[in-house]
């Protein structure tokens, strides 16, 4: 992520910062101004009236000394707060309720242990490039510096991955960063950024009401590309015989699948997506190849090798989708569209580098392309490849259930809308292999940290945003493993207390799969701390949250047990024990070239 701002900042430093000088005026702000907050008392209610004139509806987090100012700010305040049970687990919520609501999240903790357990979340979202605020408490400022009860440098810590932090300086200034901080998560290329709150400036009283939320001066960028580059970018389409068009998380962050799909469909390009970008296409179009990379289909990864021209819109490139970058589309001539110039021939060379939004982009495109390139026999092609390398698996009557047909059950019993989460490991890529995605922020996933344990709290978020947005009918499905599952399993308690209708499908195998897959391909079979024999009963421990829980082994019991669990109105575990010898494929061996991909584990 490459930083908005050059350094980090303090709102004491009105005098160094042009942002500041245009929002921190001698003069209150009128309350009644549109869009403005109501008049405060401290900073903390500061805080608060900057979040809601925002927009900010919902907060998770947990309580603590540092931060309590501004949670009993909250306590008259119209932005509901959903206790987690832990930070990591309320970072990870609010990521998803961005991810779904197309809104910044907002987490909050204490400082010290608080703030350093929002890390992991924090730093998810910023590989993702995720908007989220995270609002973190603070020893009083002439506490900071001598190691005082609870004390961490929160600002140097986040440095690395936040878009931007800040440690507020006042109260009569903290609401106006608050509210840029807010505004500038989600300017330009999203990501996440943090404001430190010392307890005395929270505490402290202010007549000063902050003004409407505004990200600092030049950080949102010009969403149009430079037009003779879109003119020259257009040519090379046009002559272009194998073309395709390779859509990343960037299309659905920029709100940009419309245009993605009128772009391909109207000159009849194949397109293939990355992770963060399923859903942008819908999977069960003619044109659609799925998803590419280390675990991506066959022809998926063929269609870029193959290419003569790779129309990438919102890709950062990294090494889970190209494997070597010296075999990743060889042939081809790279179209690269993307609103962070940081990004553009990073990994792989641009021949033609767009900056710009995803959606004015491809808008600009269409324009601009005279007449669509021949790919009939290009698109006949890529559907051989569909026909020969399936995604596909067996289901022999003498082995354990196979996890893939736990996940093609649940998507036959759901609609199209069901926003599916997953922890990581062997059951996100089942999850994201063997599940027809059709909307976009309907995948919701941890991609650049891959972090275990993401699942179950970003299915408290993805349910809370649907809720939010008044879509209470749609289902919340998480598929988990059952390492990642235990990570952050006491969430399940919060999914209880708030009576979320969410369902966790937990694919156990007693084994960190992915790791046992490495292992044995790779480690001639040692299974050093990978072998999980000792996880508990799921579905009691369900129980004992307080939520349904069953537990499935065998085929005949997968229906069932997912329409129980569809139909319960509440949070339900489904425990289905799987086969713990069965791999995810294809594969791409790390740093390997995707079109040599293993399709049978005796290719592995």
């Amino acid at each position: 992520m490459s930083d908005t701002a050059a350094q980090p900042r303090s709102d004491a430093d009105e005098s160094d910062d042009a942002s500041a000088d245009a929002t921190a005026t001698d003069e209150p702000t009128d309350p009644d101004e549109e869009q403005g907050a109501g008049p405060v008392s401290t900073g903390a209610e500061s805080v608060v009236a900057a979040l809601e004139a925002a927009g900010a509806k919902t907060a998770f987090g947990v309580q603590g000394g540092a931060i309590m100012p501004v949670y009993d700010a909250l306590y008259d305040s119209s932005i509901r707060h959903v206790t987690m049970a832990h930070e990591q687990g309320a970072s990870h919520a609010a990521d998803a309720y961005g991810v779904v609501a197309g809104e910044p999240g907002l987490c909050m903790a204490t400082s010290g242990p608080g703030a350093t357990n929002l890390v992991t979340g924090i730093a998810d979202a910023d590989m993702d490039s995720d908007a989220m605020l995270a609002l973190t408490g603070q020893v009083p400022t002439e506490f900071v510096g001598n190691d005082a009860f609870q004390e961490t440098d929160t600002v140097g810590v986040t440095r690395p991955i936040t878009k931007h932090n800040y440690f507020a300086g006042g109260a009569d200034t903290v609401g106006d960063t608050v509210g840029e901080a807010f505004e500038l998560s989600r300017a330009g290329r999203p990501g996440p950024t943090l404001v430190d709150l010392p307890k005395d400036v929270t505490q402290d009283e202010t007549d000063r009401t902050p003004g409407p939320a505004t990200p600092p001066a030049g950080t949102d960028p010009d969403p149009n590309a430079d037009q003779e580059a879109v003119e020259e970018a257009a040519r090379a389409i046009e002559s272009a015989e194998r073309p395709v068009c390779l859509f990343g998380g960037g299309v659905i962050k920029a709100d940009a699948s419309d245009e993605a799909r009128t772009f391909a469909r109207s000159y009849g390009i194949p397109v293939t997506t990355t992770m963060p970008g399923i859903g942008s296409f819908p999977e069960g179009d003619d044109l659609c190849l799925s998803w590419a990379g280390m675990h991506g289909t066959g022809y998926a990864n063929l269609a870029i090798t193959h290419t003569d021209c790779l129309i990438a819109v919102g890709t950062r490139f990294d090494d889970r989708l190209t494997g070597g970058i010296d075999t990743f589309a060889p042939e081809a001539e790279v179209i690269h569209v993307d609103i962070d110039p940081a990004e553009i021939s990073k990994n792989v060379h641009a021949d033609y580098p767009l900056i710009g939004d995803a959606g004015r982009v491809l808008d600009q495109l269409t324009a601009a392309v005279r007449e669509g390139p021949d790919t009939e026999a290009w698109r006949e092609r890529c559907a051989e490849w569909k026909e020969t390398y399936p995604l596909t698996y067996a289901t022999p009557d003498d082995e354990p259930l196979k996890p893939q047909f736990v996940v093609e059950a649940f998507d036959e019993a759901t609609d199209d809308d069901t926003i599916v989460t997953t922890g990581v490991g062997q059951h996100q890529m089942w999850a994201s292999q063997f599940w027809t995605y059709s909307e976009p922020r309907t995948w919701v996933s941890s991609h650049g940290l891959g972090t275990m344990g993401y699942g179950v709290p970003a299915a408290v978020g993805a349910r809370v945003a649907a809720d939010t947005m008044g879509e209470e009918d749609r289902d919340v499905v998480c598929f988990d493993g059952d390492g990642s599952f235990l990570m952050t399993m006491q969430e399940l308690s919060v999914a209880v207390r708030e009576e979320l209708d969410i369902t966790i499908a937990v694919l156990n195998n007693e084994y960190i799969g992915m790791v046992r897959q490495w292992q044995d391909a790779f480690y001639e079979g040692r299974h050093m701390a990978s072998d999980y024999t000792w996880m508990p009963e799921f579905d009691k421990l369900a129980e004992a949250f307080g939520a349904l829980g069953l537990r499935v082994d065998d085929y005949d019991e997968v229906a069932p047990a997912v329409e129980e669990a569809l139909d319960y109105e509440g949070p339900a575990v489904v425990d289905f024990h799987v086969d713990p010898e069965e791999n995810v494929l294809p594969m791409v061996p790390s740093g390997g070239a995707n079109g040599k991909f293993a399709a049978a584990e005796d290719q592995l």
